[in-house]
């Protein structure tokens, strides 16, 4: 199949595209560089530097492509950054997502998927989130992606287009040969941050708010790792739906670990305490997110390879020494 990603240069979609390409599809990537690496793509993977917000060069990276389907990645992602800056957000998220829905559907795309998030539930009082759960987010970033899937949904269904919907949970973990990994600077995620703990390349871990009301008073997340997610986007177009048809999963484990309990599994993994300070809470921050990916396993066949923190772990502190030997030559 020939499968354009849009964003596919950053770290979701940079892993998808080698996953892709190892089943023997053939993926495209359009992606506007601006937090993705061109060298995060496989080299024989056509690419196309635009901005998915011009219609005109999404139109015109379709036809050179000869796409069949596309996976809307191109996003902002940061949920404290969305509280401080939410235009940012409804205009990279929102609008720029309208703009992808609508030119996709008017250039004869019949199959896609768009990467949403968890965040679209808030903080449900379930302690397993299936799909059905109330969507009420608590921050701009799960707001932008709750009003792209409505956008998505009323366009699919005019244009016959089949959709799907995949709400991440807390993406981590590398490509275990180590293509492909997260390289964002600065980065806020949990198990990034504390790889680059790990290696040296920050001093300590911030661990944001220690009175939750979770089991050790830390945040608890649902962590799935980023090859497992790339088949869950894999199995969404290979089995599609019906035409008009916009179906929702969620993609994690159903196995909720706090930031304490990532801390010790860094700790394990390196035989010695992984250094880490308490700080007070970031604005934005639902006590605790698990997923139940039940009906993504039965309706599609999804079938985990990765699921243990310390795998996830070992592949993310492995890609991040592989950048730390890099910087060094």
């Amino acid at each position: 199949m020939r499968i354009l990603l849009i964003g596919g240069a950053g770290y979701i979609g940079s892993a998808i595209a080698h996953h892709l390409a190892d089943r023997g599809h053939e993926p495209s990537v359009l992606d506007n560089l601006s937090t993705g690496s061109r060298a995060a793509i496989p080299e024989h993977v056509p690419f196309v530097q635009a901005d998915c917000g011009d219609s005109a060069a999404l139109a015109k990276a379709l036809a050179s492509t000869g796409a069949e389907a596309v996976i809307q990645l191109a996003a902002a992602v940061r949920v404290e950054e969305s509280v401080a800056d939410p235009a940012k957000y409804y205009f990279n998220n929102t609008v720029k997502s309208l703009t992808v829905f609508d030119t996709c559907a008017r250039n004869g795309v019949k199959d896609f998927v768009f990467s949403s998030t968890a965040a679209v539930y808030g903080a449900p009082a379930k302690s397993l989130i299936a799909e059905d759960v109330v969507t009420d987010p608590v921050n701009p970033y799960g707001h932008s992606k709750l009003a792209s899937e409505f956008m998505l949904k009323d366009i699919a269904r005019v244009h016959g287009m089949r959709a799907t919907i995949l709400r991440y949970f807390n993406v981590a973990g590398a490509d275990p040969q180590l293509r492909t990994g997260q390289r964002t600077p600065e980065a806020t995620h949990l198990i990034k941050v504390a790889a680059e703990v790990a290696t040296g390349a920050r001093a300590s871990l911030d661990i944001f708010g220690t009175d939750y009301p979770t089991p050790d008073g830390t945040c608890v997340r649902d962590y799935i790792h980023v090859m497992d997610l790339a088949l869950a986007h894999e199995l969404a177009l290979t089995k599609p739906g019906t035409a008009g048809e916009t179906r929702v999963y969620n993609c994690g484990y159903g196995t909720g670990h706090s930031v304490r309990q990532v801390v010790d599994a860094f700790g394990k993994v390196l035989n010695h305490p992984l250094p880490a300070r308490d700080r007070p809470r970031r604005p934005g921050d639902p006590p605790a997110l698990v997923c139940d990916s039940a009906k993504l396993k039965r309706e599609l066949g999804w079938a985990p390879r990765y699921a243990s923190i310390g795998t996830i772990v070992e592949t993310a502190l492995n890609w991040e020494r592989k950048l730390t030997a890099a910087r060094r030559t």
